[in-house]
């Protein structure tokens, strides 16, 4: 237990003690507490911070200055050098927007104060600066390629209600370089929204084995018609080049039914290719026969006997030059004829005597 005496002792250390502060220890004028974070730093403003070097140049341009450092030459002032220095970015300015140099392929569509004003020419060429005038620079030579769509491919409802996956690329230029700036607001945008709008309209007309089929080139030619006349309707200075189709086939759970139905048309195509090869052989080989009847007939009516004559010997001729025996018309004439010039017999045909040949014979 505590005496009084003593906790009398201890009171003078309590009483000189502060609690801690996040503030750190207190002010430096001798008051106790927490220093006010918010206060001047003992030593002023200035004595926190020093004047970096951008703070030197505004004092000097200003004509502020103790004395020290670079002074400027005699007769020029912070003035003149501010004078001197948008003078120069003004002339730049000038330079820079208003020689023009336009490419071989390029086409300069001049604005005045926003409103078309020409068209500047191959060449460098001076215009007013901006933003007096404006020079918007086109390249009116270089075919674009735009590929339909951008990932993987696109389905597409056919004629028949099929759908197929389509992938093709469309090839423009600018013709009209005015139009082509100031007639649409996004005119590669506009391009490719015009192409899809009439693959979709062509392909939703044909049948879905003309589409992944024969019928492609006919399909391109129909889009690119369709995509020239709608931006002549808007007046968008682009010319089609053409439309190729890289892709058209069927849906992946259908790819080999198709595959088949494919090859069978090709098949069939090389049967009726050769049907009408064999028929024009047929045809010209009768044409042949007919034209060598028609002079046989020529003959026959000039001399009718002799012609019959000639006629029955060489089908005679051509009948019994195949077989191995003789013929004798005359009766009672046995002529002779030479073993060696007989026909040997198969060797599966029963051998006769010589004999009984000759008796024969």
């Amino acid at each position: 237990m505590m005496t009084f005496p003593r906790w009398f002792r201890r009171q003078p250390i309590l009483m000189s003690e502060t609690p801690g502060s996040p503030w750190g220890p207190g002010d430096d004028d001798g008051k106790s507490g927490p220093r006010n974070p918010w206060a001047v730093p003992p030593g002023g403003r200035k004595a926190a911070s020093k004047p970096t070097a951008l703070d030197e140049f505004l004092r000097r341009a200003r004509g502020g200055g103790n004395g020290s450092g670079p002074q400027l030459p005699p007769g020029v002032n912070a003035r003149n050098l501010w004078l001197i220095g948008t003078g120069l970015i003004l002339a730049l300015w000038v330079v820079f927007t208003s020689v023009h140099q336009i490419g071989p392929q390029q086409r300069g569509v001049v604005t005045y104060f926003g409103r078309y004003s020409g068209i500047l020419e191959p060449g460098i060429r001076l215009t007013l600066p901006a933003p007096i005038v404006e020079v918007d620079k086109v390249d009116v030579e270089q075919v674009r390629n735009d590929d339909f769509p951008r990932d993987g491919g696109e389905n597409v409802l056919t004629e028949d209600r099929n759908i197929i996956d389509l992938a093709y690329t469309v090839r423009w230029r600018v013709e009209n370089p005015r139009d082509f700036v100031f007639e649409i607001k996004d005119p590669e945008e506009t391009v490719r929204a015009t192409a899809e709008s009439a693959m979709r309209a062509v392909v939703a007309t044909t049948k879905m084995t003309d589409a992944i089929g024969s019928g492609r080139t006919t399909i391109e030619a129909r889009v690119a018609r369709a995509m020239q006349q709608i931006l002549d309707a808007y007046q968008a200075g682009v010319r089609v080049q053409g439309v190729s189709i890289k892709q058209a086939s069927a849906p992946a759970s259908l790819v080999d039914d198709f595959n088949a139905v494919t090859a069978a048309q090709q098949e069939a195509v090389a049967n009726l290719n050769n049907a009408r090869s064999y028929s024009q052989q047929v045809i010209a080989h009768a044409q042949g026969e007919a034209a060598q009847f028609d002079k046989v007939y020529e003959q026959y009516k000039l001399a009718p006997e002799v012609t019959r004559r000639r006629m029955y010997y060489e089908t005679m001729e051509a009948v019994l030059g195949k077989t191995d025996k003789v013929i004798v018309e005359t009766p009672g004439i046995a002529p002779w004829v030479p073993l060696d010039k007989l026909r040997k017999l198969p060797d599966n045909a029963p051998a006769q005597p010589a004999a009984q040949q000759g008796g024969q014979k």
